[in-house]
């Protein structure tokens, strides 16, 4: 009987690690994505898109950020500085 516990704690240990790398591979998939669109982007292109409204996805990854505070520090971790930096030489931020 012990055995069975034992193998059934570690699939469920896989599962639940396997679930982990994945959401970190989409976070940094995400995070690469939102770099390369500001980066690409001329100061007029991310002015234009500051008025936009967001879409429907972009408030979905917003309001999961916002639910998970690990995430929202990976992804913003990552994005923080070469966001920042485009928009200072755009002079989008002070």
């Amino acid at each position: 009987m012990s055995k069975s516990l034992a193998v059934a704690v570690f699939v469920s240990a896989v599962i639940v690690a396997g679930a982990v790398f994945g959401q970190g591979m989409l976070l940094d998939f995400a995070a690469d994505k939102v770099i390369a669109k500001y980066q690409s982007s001329t100061c007029e292109q991310l002015k234009a898109m500051k008025e936009e409204p967001k879409s429907e996805k972009e408030k979905a990854a917003v309001d999961f950020l916002r639910n998970d505070s690990q995430a929202a520090d990976a992804f913003l971790n990552k994005v923080a500085a070469p966001v920042a930096k485009k928009l200072f030489e755009c002079g989008l931020i002070p």
